[in-house]
């Protein structure tokens, strides 16, 4: 199986928000403000190598929580 992220809303999400093609994970690459975005919204697929491939995908909603800076 193999993973993708798309759609991204605002589009600076590509910037900060990395998904492993391999595992899925979703990890920050970037420093996340609550001061410019609050909520990234974006979408993964999930794909398989099967014959015809199959696919799946789940919306993701990450809320930035004002902390202290």
């Amino acid at each position: 199986v193999t993973y993708t992220a798309t759609n991204f809303f605002p589009l600076t999400g590509k910037d900060v928000i990395r998904v492993d093609s391999q595992t899925g994970e979703i990890v920050l690459t970037g420093t996340l403000d609550f001061e410019e975005v609050s909520i990234y919204d974006f979408r993964i697929e999930a794909r398989d190598k099967g014959t015809p491939p199959l696919s799946g995908h789940c919306k993701v909603v990450l809320e930035v929580l004002d902390v202290n800076d």
